[in-house]
């Protein structure tokens, strides 16, 4: 294997600093839309939410700072220290007509003292009532990094956009990149090394990023694939809950990179609800998955195995599972054959006609359903997108439209075109 020092990464970009400054909606406006939450915790509406930006660097909004007597707002200060330890660049985000507090300015001491490049974003200057900047000089933070920007109406964005890090990863790569995902001690690393070691012409290895992401980049079949191996996450027992037992920030990077992502579990441990999580994260980054046993040398009860992960993962009827063992090298050649299988799903292109076929016969063989005199009436579909696929439903009255009707459609256009490994997104609009 050969180091390449060409390779670079796109950089991550973290916004962080207390509620209500603002931060959700700068990202939104960076990316120009609103963006899915991809890291939920059950029970709480505080989430980190990512999204790259303009193919350049990726853009992570962590949850806001409150009282660290509270156990949970404790867990959201590590999640701001991971923002600090694992981002490229940071952005301290302030409400630009408050004073700053002295959560702020721990804030802003922890991001500087990382000796990384530190920026301030006073938001909210659409209001008209920002405090001028001399205000905010006691943070520590230079006036030249200082920026006054609206996320509402959009003032002052381009140039924060302007002054952080362009990356190269995502230009001229027409490599596939495939994320392995799981817990600790999961298995990954082994399966990454297993995965390198199982091809011969090795392009080239990268191993020891900030974000302790290892690379390694094989060809299979003429085609280059790009492996990265999520080895830095959280040690067992650091985190209490869900996904705050990982570094987030590394594995929602990691899925947000990826075009497909092998999420690893296993075959010796119960099947865990963080599992899910992450199954949930990546098919709302709607990135391709293939589900992964680990250590099955193990076990011999395959068919129980089997049996769970179907009930575990009903909501991925669509994702091929694969057995496997690093240590025998089992099945593990598979990986490759799925993961360009779904690469191809993911740029399936439907025609209008055939899809208003499957829509038509939908509607015959079960109309949905209305309320009272209002009945939804879908019209006609039309596929928008590709990686993942994107179909767009127009009609009158869509919102009416139930959740177990939108998955029988989704259901029937699947029984014509399987779009192995990749999930597909369905947007319903009304026509005035």
């Amino acid at each position: 294997m050969c180091y390449n020092k060409d390779m670079s990464k796109v950089p991550i970009v973290a916004l962080i600093g207390q509620t209500n400054a603002g931060k959700s909606s700068i990202l939104n406006r960076m990316a120009r839309k609103n963006i899915a939450i991809v890291a939920r915790e059950e029970g709480t509406t505080r989430d980190n939410v990512m999204a790259t930006i303009d193919d350049a660097f990726v853009l992570i909004d962590t949850a806001g700072l409150k009282d660290p007597l509270d156990d949970f707002e404790a867990s959201i200060q590590d999640q701001i220290q991971d923002a600090i330890e694992t981002a490229d660049v940071i952005l301290v985000t302030l409400d630009s007509s408050k004073y700053f507090d002295h959560r702020d300015a721990k804030i802003a001491k922890d991001a500087l003292r990382s000796k990384k490049p530190v920026y301030l974003v006073l938001n909210k200057c659409d209001l008209g009532e920002s405090l001028p900047i001399t205000e905010f000089r006691a943070l520590g933070i230079a006036p030249e990094k200082t920026f006054y920007v609206s996320a509402t109406t959009g003032k002052g964005i381009n140039e924060l956009k302007n002054v952080l890090p362009k990356g190269k990863a995502t230009q001229n790569d027409s490599s596939l990149k495939v994320a392995l995902i799981g817990r600790p001690n999961v298995g990954k690393s082994s399966l990454f090394n297993t995965l390198g070691k199982k091809q011969q012409a090795v392009v080239s290895s990268r191993q020891g990023t900030t974000r302790d992401v290892n690379r390694v980049r094989v060809k299979y079949k003429g085609r280059e694939i790009e492996i990265l191996d999520t080895a830095g996450l959280r040690k067992p027992g650091k985190r209490e809950v869900g996904i705050e037992k990982f570094s987030a920030i590394r594995t929602l990077a990691a899925i947000e990179e990826a075009d497909v992502c092998c999420l690893l579990v296993d075959s010796t441990e119960p099947h865990s609800k963080l599992d899910q999580s992450l199954a949930g994260q990546i098919v709302e980054a709607g990135k391709g998955i293939i589900m992964v046993v680990t250590k099955t040398d193990l076990t011999d009860n395959t068919d129980k195995i089997l049996d769970d992960l179907e009930y575990d993962y009903n909501f991925l009827p669509y994702a091929p599972v694969v057995l496997t063992s690093s240590k025998t090298g089992e099945n593990v050649t598979q990986i490759f054959e799925l993961a360009l299988e779904i690469d191809e799903a993911r740029h399936t292109e439907i025609k209008t006609s055939e899809l208003n076929k499957i829509l038509a016969a939908a509607i015959v063989e079960h109309a949905p359903a209305g309320l009272k005199n209002t009945r939804p009436k879908p019209k006609y579909i039309v596929q928008t997108d590709t990686c993942p696929p994107w179909f767009v439903v127009h009609g009158h009255d869509l919102g009416l439209l139930h959740w177990s009707w939108k998955r029988y459609l989704e259901r029937k256009v699947r029984e014509k075109y399987p779009l192995i490994g990749t999930p597909i997104m369905f947007s319903y609009r009304d026509d005035k």
